[in-house]
């Protein structure tokens, strides 16, 4: 069963072709623009064949679960999450979501005269894994405002800055070393507990575990737990909460995300048990939540 499209929770956006060419004339745009992207979670059965390849270049990005990518009759490479692959313009491909364990991607077409440009070996799918210097959260925020700025690109300033941003977010992948220069430690070295929050904002999307948060840090549970809650008073899944809510917070005033969308952004599989845990941390339900905030502007 090969489905291409239609997904629950899946984002999309596209222009019209006429909309493009007008805007693919203008100077800040023509070098590189998007066509489309999205955001596909869990999209079991998801398959895309282009047996004539395509005019556009095209990111995957992989968050969670699995899938896999043949290009031009090449061997098939997996894809898992925390990987990325560039498939260039012009070449055939086919692409797949992985039976028993479906990928969430992030995805953009591209184009313009310098696109072939942010091509990488395409027969390769790289890794970029979450460490103290990385900056995942920051990449998936990126996304968001391009994705903000492309649903308004019919007004050109719109379409001219998610151009401009798009540079900066297919850089993030390519130049990761820069990217993460940023973030690098000054000569006084991060706590141990700044350390951990630090991954846990990297893998906010996730549901991590007290073992797997442990064993990054090659701990045992009981003294992971016991350093971190001398220097933070809180229990480490519990903060782990609370920086997934207050995540869940930020995208429900910012964002026009349904809920079980951010539910889904924030880690949570289940809708009913991300109110739940909202509830209790924040003191009102998510919807509730949305409609304060919305009367006080």
């Amino acid at each position: 069963m090969q489905i291409k499209q239609g997904f629950k929770g899946e984002r999309m956006l596209s222009l019209p072709d006429d909309i493009l060419r007008k805007y693919s004339r203008h100077p800040l745009v023509k070098p590189l623009f998007i066509r489309k992207l999205g955001f596909f979670p869990k999209v079991k059965y998801h398959y895309v064949q282009k047996d004539l390849g395509t005019d556009y270049c095209m990111l995957i990005y992989c968050v969670g679960g699995k899938g896999w990518c043949e290009i031009d009759n090449h061997k098939r490479m997996n894809i898992e999450a925390n990987q990325f692959i560039i498939l260039p313009a012009h070449v055939p491909y086919r692409f797949g979501a992985d039976e028993e364990n479906p990928w969430s991607i992030y995805w953009i077409h591209f184009e313009g005269e310098i696109a072939k440009e942010f091509n990488l070996n395409p027969l390769n799918v790289h890794t970029i894994l979450p460490d103290k210097t990385s900056r995942l959260q920051d990449r998936l925020d990126m996304f968001e405002e391009i994705y903000s700025n492309f649903s308004m690109a019919y007004t050109r300033d719109y379409m001219i800055h998610s151009s401009m941003c798009l540079y900066h977010f297919l850089s993030s992948f390519l130049h990761v070393e820069a990217f993460r220069y940023h973030r690098l430690p000054s000569r006084k070295e991060q706590s141990f507990s700044a350390q951990v929050i630090h991954y846990m904002q990297e893998n906010i999307g996730n549901n991590l575990s007290l073992n797997e948060l442990a064993g990054h840090f090659q701990y045992s549970t009981s003294h992971f737990s016991s350093l971190f809650m001398k220097e933070t008073g809180y229990s480490p899944i519990n903060y782990y909460i609370q920086l997934k809510i207050r995540k869940a917070c930020q995208y429900i005033e910012l964002s026009n995300l349904k809920l079980f969308e951010i539910s889904e952004k924030v880690g949570f599989d289940e809708p009913t048990y991300f109110t739940r845990i909202f509830t209790k941390v924040i003191g009102m339900s998510p919807s509730e939540y949305r409609k304060r905030e919305k009367s006080t502007f």
